[in-house]
């Protein structure tokens, strides 16, 4: 199969071998493009049958994988998303982080479905893809450059502004195992850190150019999808006017915002970290990603002492309460700051808000003393010690070289008790959801394989009431109180859970309010395949068992599914005051989900489920 054999792909997956400086050309099968269909089947797929067990995450012998998806380049709103994944640096386990944007539609249109990226170059490299050929040229005069210019850099040596770019930070370069990659500056693959693996290639950039349009099997459909989301969208989404984080106010009421290192239970000053009053004050536009009207992606842009460049886009909410709540900063202007800093220099928001969090924490016990700090203060709620230590952490230096390895590995060589103000699982920081309140979401974040990610889990407050036609397609037909972890919850998170991990195969976004039947039409339109919720479902645990397969090959066991030892203990004051999570309880309802999801009381995935999946290879 080559060429554009099948609607929706190009046919084509790219290898380039940095160690060898070669570069070639994979076919897949139509077989294997209908059996894992994108993102993470192809990452997954690639990391299990290619890559030996227990490799250095950040050596030459683990591999990058950028991935899409069936619906990538095509004009059907959300499909404007793409993945990348490789043995994680930070968890050591499955890692994977997707993105916005325009790349994943150029690369499509350049004429491939996927990238791997193996070997390890000896000097600093970037990769130019045009329409069907690739080559790679040298990144010695971009390496140590921030990620905007870096981008501007690319374009301008090539030529062609219309150029699109993944693209790493000094913090990639430096190897921060929480480094991101950016696509076109603002769209950013932020967790499990990717971007140290593409740094520790020494592969900066990879630039794409491409104008062959994917062929659909039935353009009419998507047309007629695309317009009924263009009529539709305002009254069914609600980021379209200041993105994520208009919900801040109630979340921090009902309990949902972290705060100074999820250990206090109500925040002064939510009303100015706000979308709306960050939009209002500093906001000069919205952006939006590929074929999508909505415009989610805010645009900030401030002057003075913490100039804030519009380029690098504006803080959605993860990165307000990671920066704002949870380091007890209220002032929006640092928060700004801070989201410009990462994306500058090409790290994860969440977990560097996490760390630096931790090292507050640390620092207010005694853990930390004024020598580790270089003589600075180091208190929650302090801007000018939280930006401080954020540069630290992006320049690597002082107690920033120490954050930037993580709170897991941080905690570890601080001791003394630190290993429990870490917020992690697996090695990778919590998102900015409680589990205290979000009981499903908890055991989401306990047994997932590439460690906590809200976007792939339930928010179970969407749960406890509301529409019984929300629920129609999955078989709960009863609320379920956010608070409460019992077998209907776990009934829950198993149904609802594997059409939340779909989109991590589909590489489409969670923001675009299509329902299932739409999202079946749209890939059967693109593809020609008769498509069914019950395939999708199968698909998504597919990938799902293959996530854990690799992780159980890496060392992984049931013992590493936990959660922090704080969210075993309640909030010190507000909603959920009394409310945590009960560690036996969490225990059996692991054991639950496991049987639900074909697996025996260690998590270990059965012959059986593997037989049933038709991935018995992988055992």
């Amino acid at each position: 199969m080559g060429g554009n054999a099948i609607h929706g792909y190009a046919g084509r997956f790219l290898r380039v071998n940095l160690t060898e400086g070669s570069i070639s050309v994979d076919r897949p099968t139509v077989d294997y493009y209908q059996r894992y269909l994108g993102g993470r089947g192809f990452i997954v797929t690639t990391l299990l049958k290619e890559t030996p067990a227990n490799i250095d995450p950040l050596g030459p012998l683990n591999k990058l994988v950028f991935a899409l998806g069936p619906l990538t380049g095509t004009p059907f709103p959300g499909s404007g998303r793409n993945s990348v994944g490789a043995k994680s640096p930070l968890t050591g386990g499955y890692g994977e982080a997707e993105a916005g944007g325009f790349w994943g539609a150029e690369l499509k249109r350049a004429g491939f479905d996927a990238i791997i990226v193996e070997g390890q170059a000896e000097s600093p490299l970037y990769l130019w893809i045009q329409d069907g050929q690739a080559e790679l040229r040298s990144a010695e005069h971009l390496w140590g450059k921030e990620t905007a210019e870096t981008h501007f850099a690319i374009q301008k040596e090539l030529k062609d502004k219309q150029i699109r770019t993944a693209i790493i930070g000094p913090g990639g370069e430096r190897l921060i195992r929480y480094a991101s990659i950016a696509n076109d500056i603002s769209h950013v693959y932020g967790r499990t850190g990717m971007g140290a693996v593409m740094g520790s290639k020494r592969l900066k950039a990879i630039a794409v150019r491409g104008r062959t349009a994917p062929s659909l099997a039935n353009p009419a459909c998507i047309h007629d999808l695309g317009r009924w989301m263009a009529d539709n969208f305002k009254e069914k989404c609600e980021f379209w006017k200041h993105g994520t984080g208009v919900a801040i106010e109630s979340y921090n009421l009902i309990g949902n915002l972290p705060i100074l290192n999820y250990r206090d239970g109500f925040f002064e000053g939510t009303e100015k970290l706000s979308a709306q009053a960050i939009c209002d004050a500093f906001g000069v536009g919205m952006g939006s990603c590929y074929a999508c009207p909505v415009r989610c992606k805010k645009k900030i842009k401030i002057d003075g002492q913490w100039a804030v460049d519009p380029i690098y886009g504006g803080p959605e909410y993860e990165t307000i309460a990671a920066f704002g709540s949870n380091c007890g900063v209220s002032d929006p202007k640092a928060v700004c700051k801070a989201h410009d800093i990462c994306n500058r220099y090409g790290i994860d928001t969440i977990s560097a808000g996490a760390a630096i969090a931790f090292a507050m924490e640390c620092f207010e016990l005694g853990l930390l003393n004024r020598q580790d700090t270089e003589g600075n203060d180091l208190h929650f709620g302090d801007a000018q010690a939280m930006l401080r230590l954020l540069e630290q952490i992006v320049r690597r230096e002082g107690l920033g070289k120490l954050l930037g390895e993580g709170t897991k590995i941080a905690a570890g060589k601080i001791g003394s008790g630190a290993e429990d103000l870490a917020i992690q699982v697996k090695g990778l920081e919590l998102p900015m959801h409680d589990p205290r309140l979000n009981q499903g979401l908890g055991l989401h974040y306990s047994t997932h394989a590439a460690g906590p990610d809200h976007c792939s889990g339930i928010f179970d407050t969407r749960y406890a009431k509301g529409s019984m036609d929300t629920w129609a397609a999955i078989d709960v037909c009863e609320p379920i109180p956010s608070t409460e972890l019992s077998s209907r919850k776990v009934r829950l998170l198993y149904q609802e859970g594997l059409w939340r991990q779909l989109n991590n195969l589909l590489i489409f976004c969670n923001f675009v309010p299509y329902n299932r039947r739409q999202i079946c039409d749209a890939i059967e339109a693109v593809t020609g395949w008769p498509m069914s919720f019950w395939r999708l479902m199968k698909t998504a645990e597919r990938g799902m068992t293959l996530m854990r397969m690799f992780n159980i090959r890496e060392g992984f066991s049931n013992v590493e599914d936990t959660l922090p030892k704080r969210m075993s203990m309640p909030r010190r004051s507000g909603s959920l005051m009394g409310i945590s999570v009960e560690p036996t309880n969490l225990a059996e309802m692991q054991k639950l989900y496991y049987q639900m999801l074909g697996w025996d009381e260690f998590g270990i995935p059965t012959k059986s489920r593997l037989v049933e999946l038709d991935i018995e290879w992988a055992g």
